[in-house]
Protein backbone atom coordinates (compact mmCIF):
# COMPACT_ATOMS: atom_id res chain seq x y z
CA UNK A 1 0.00 0.00 0.00
CA UNK A 2 1.29 3.02 -0.83
CA UNK A 3 2.34 5.93 1.50
CA UNK A 4 1.54 9.82 1.41
CA UNK A 5 4.11 11.95 3.47
CA UNK A 6 3.01 15.06 3.96
CA UNK A 7 5.73 17.57 4.93
CA UNK A 8 5.13 19.85 7.75
CA UNK A 9 2.77 22.55 6.75
CA UNK A 10 2.15 25.31 9.31
CA UNK A 11 -1.76 25.73 9.78
CA UNK A 12 -2.95 22.11 8.03
CA UNK A 13 -0.33 19.52 9.27
CA UNK A 14 2.23 21.52 11.66
CA UNK A 15 3.97 17.91 12.43
CA UNK A 16 3.48 16.61 8.86
CA UNK A 17 2.08 13.27 8.34
CA UNK A 18 3.09 9.94 7.01
CA UNK A 19 -0.65 8.13 5.63
CA UNK A 20 -1.30 4.91 3.95
CA UNK A 21 -3.58 5.66 0.53
CA UNK A 22 -5.13 3.24 -2.02
CA UNK A 23 -4.25 3.38 -5.53
CA UNK A 24 -6.23 5.52 -7.47
CA UNK A 25 -7.12 7.58 -4.99
CA UNK A 26 -5.96 11.35 -4.95
CA UNK A 27 -4.27 12.77 -3.37
CA UNK A 28 -6.70 15.07 -1.86
CA UNK A 29 -9.38 12.33 -0.53
CA UNK A 30 -6.33 10.93 1.11
CA UNK A 31 -5.68 14.30 3.12
CA UNK A 32 -9.25 15.05 3.75
CA UNK A 33 -9.84 11.24 5.02
CA UNK A 34 -6.87 12.28 7.41
CA UNK A 35 -7.91 15.63 8.71
CA UNK A 36 -5.75 17.32 6.45
CA UNK A 37 -8.20 20.20 5.22
CA UNK A 38 -6.42 21.21 1.92
CA UNK A 39 -8.49 23.96 0.27
CA UNK A 40 -10.52 22.72 -2.55
CA UNK A 41 -13.61 25.79 -3.58
CA UNK A 42 -14.53 23.92 -6.86
CA UNK A 43 -15.55 20.73 -4.78
CA UNK A 44 -12.65 18.80 -7.12
CA UNK A 45 -14.03 19.67 -10.64
CA UNK A 46 -10.58 20.98 -12.30
CA UNK A 47 -11.93 24.59 -11.89
CA UNK A 48 -9.83 25.97 -9.12
CA UNK A 49 -6.49 26.29 -8.17
CA UNK A 50 -6.93 25.73 -4.07
CA UNK A 51 -5.57 22.35 -3.78
CA UNK A 52 -2.38 22.82 -5.15
CA UNK A 53 0.48 20.47 -3.70
CA UNK A 54 4.13 19.87 -5.14
CA UNK A 55 4.75 16.51 -5.27
CA UNK A 56 8.69 16.38 -3.89
CA UNK A 57 8.99 12.91 -4.71
CA UNK A 58 7.19 10.31 -6.93
CA UNK A 59 5.90 13.17 -9.32
CA UNK A 60 7.64 10.78 -12.52
CA UNK A 61 5.85 7.98 -11.47
CA UNK A 62 2.13 9.99 -11.31
CA UNK A 63 0.11 9.91 -14.16
CA UNK A 64 0.49 12.76 -16.65
CA UNK A 65 -1.42 15.79 -15.87
CA UNK A 66 -4.24 16.94 -18.35
CA UNK A 67 -4.59 20.38 -20.45
CA UNK A 68 -7.35 21.19 -18.17
CA UNK A 69 -5.52 20.66 -15.30
CA UNK A 70 -2.30 22.39 -16.67
CA UNK A 71 -4.67 25.49 -17.36
CA UNK A 72 -5.23 25.74 -13.91
CA UNK A 73 -1.78 25.15 -12.48
CA UNK A 74 -0.86 28.15 -14.73
CA UNK A 75 -2.60 30.07 -12.34
CA UNK A 76 -1.69 28.86 -9.02
CA UNK A 77 0.64 30.65 -6.29
CA UNK A 78 4.16 29.35 -6.31
CA UNK A 79 3.85 27.18 -9.02
CA UNK A 80 6.46 24.60 -9.57
CA UNK A 81 7.85 21.78 -12.13
CA UNK A 82 6.15 19.16 -9.92
CA UNK A 83 2.88 21.29 -9.07
CA UNK A 84 -0.41 18.96 -8.89
CA UNK A 85 -3.81 19.66 -8.20
CA UNK A 86 -4.56 17.64 -5.45
CA UNK A 87 -8.04 16.75 -6.68
CA UNK A 88 -7.10 15.31 -9.76
CA UNK A 89 -3.24 13.46 -9.20
CA UNK A 90 -4.19 9.96 -8.71
CA UNK A 91 -1.65 8.02 -6.39
CA UNK A 92 0.21 4.93 -7.98
CA UNK A 93 1.54 2.01 -6.80
CA UNK A 94 4.79 4.38 -5.40
CA UNK A 95 5.28 6.20 -2.01
CA UNK A 96 4.90 10.22 -2.68
CA UNK A 97 6.30 13.07 -1.01
CA UNK A 98 3.93 15.73 -1.14
CA UNK A 99 4.30 19.67 0.13
CA UNK A 100 1.50 21.62 0.36
CA UNK A 101 1.97 25.68 -0.61
CA UNK A 102 2.29 28.33 1.99
CA UNK A 103 -0.24 30.48 0.02
CA UNK A 104 -3.57 29.21 -1.88
CA UNK A 105 -5.37 31.75 -4.65
CA UNK A 106 -8.89 31.38 -3.81
CA UNK A 107 -11.10 33.03 -6.08
CA UNK A 108 -14.38 32.76 -4.51
CA UNK A 109 -13.22 34.10 -1.20
CA UNK A 110 -10.86 36.65 -2.48
CA UNK A 111 -12.53 38.00 -5.43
Amino acid sequence: MPQLVFLPHKELCPDGAVLEAEVGETILDVALRNGINIEHACEKSCACTTCHVVVREGFNKLEESDELEDDMLDKAWGLEPESRLSCQAKVVDCDLVIDIPKYTVNMVSEG
